[in-house]
């Protein structure tokens, strides 16, 4: 087997690799993207490890080698970067580490989405980014209904409410914003019902999903986001229990802290989305993080359950 890792910059990898049948140990720089793909593609029929830590812009080259059939091993960067041994630190050192990491079996690995899960989570992203436009547009016409005496909340939006904002006399560019806003909401609104039928019909498919639904406060957006972000239960290690038997545990900050979730999480949560005006921001964080903490414990133990197989 030809064993390899590669320390990945968006511009190129230097990579490290060893033959474990000769033993023979050679390195090497790759421009991205040409020379990485003649070097990869000429290796294709042979037995092949690569090793890489986890890192951003590198979507590309995980393709690549999932078309080539190459086994592809992602490890935990912050616990790679404890093994590094002295202050020096370059991209010939880096691979080597990765490199040793691997051939003594101390590479530590971490679950990583297939290409469906991360292809699902660009339609909750998607979404989340189109919602998030919708709401600036219809504050800024709030602003233009408030500065003309009109206060209508919610029902500026129903059939009268539009009707009176779009009576008002404006001077030109007041006018010209007005409408094009208007224009907008109305490009925003029919596209993010039919990604919100798109996400509604992948719940239906998923046990798990429609599981998570049953805890108070769960509704489809969140319940997906949980099952997408979290991945395997594997992740969650039994530990035991003072007074209980064993458990599911280990849930740790990197686990916890996906920026992209728990902003999901706060907007499809009427509760927590109506109170940010109320309470500091720290506050609603660590509210959020112990829902999403007992979430998780209850999401690995309903896989454990067996809701998976069946």
């Amino acid at each position: 087997m030809l064993i390899i890792d590669c320390d990945y910059h968006p511009g190129f990898q230097q990579i490290a690799f060893v033959d474990s049948e000769s033993g023979e140990l050679r390195e090497r720089r790759l421009a991205h993207r040409e020379e990485a793909e003649q070097f990869y593609t000429g290796l294709q029929g042979q037995s092949v490890r690569v090793g890489m830590e986890a890192s951003g812009h590198s979507r590309w080259f995980e393709r690549l080698l999932g078309g080539l059939q190459f086994e592809l091993w992602i490890g935990n960067a912050a616990e790679i970067r404890t093994k590094r041994v002295g202050k020096q630190k370059t991209d010939r050192q880096d691979a080597q580490l990765l490199l040793r990491l691997m051939i003594e079996d101390r590479f530590p690995r971490i679950w990583v989405p297939d290409a469906e899960n991360r292809d699902l989570r660009q339609l909750l992203w998607h979404r989340h980014r189109l919602v998030q436009m919708r709401t600036r547009v219809m504050n800024q016409l709030h602003v233009v209904a408030l500065n003309e005496g009109l206060r209508r909340k919610k029902a500026l939006w129903r059939p009268a409410g539009r009707q009176e904002l779009e009576s008002f006399a404006l001077a030109r560019w007041a006018r010209r914003r007005r409408q094009d806003l208007l224009d907008l909401l109305d490009q925003l609104t029919p596209k993010i019902q039919e990604l919100t039928r798109a996400l509604e019909a992948e719940v239906e498919k998923r046990p798990v999903t429609r599981r998570l639904m049953t805890h108070p406060g769960v509704g489809p957006l969140t319940a997906l986001a949980f099952e997408l972000v979290i991945g395997t239960p594997e992740q969650f290690p039994l530990r035991q229990a003072s007074g209980q038997l064993c458990r599911t545990g280990a849930v740790g900050r990197d686990q916890l802290g996906r920026t992209e979730f728990l902003t999901l999480t706060i907007n499809s949560e009427p509760r927590w989305k109506a109170q940010t005006h109320l309470r500091d921001k720290m506050a609603l964080f660590s509210e959020c993080m112990r829902s999403c903490a007992q979430i998780v414990l209850d999401t690995a133990d309903i896989v454990r359950e067996g809701c998976y197989a069946n």
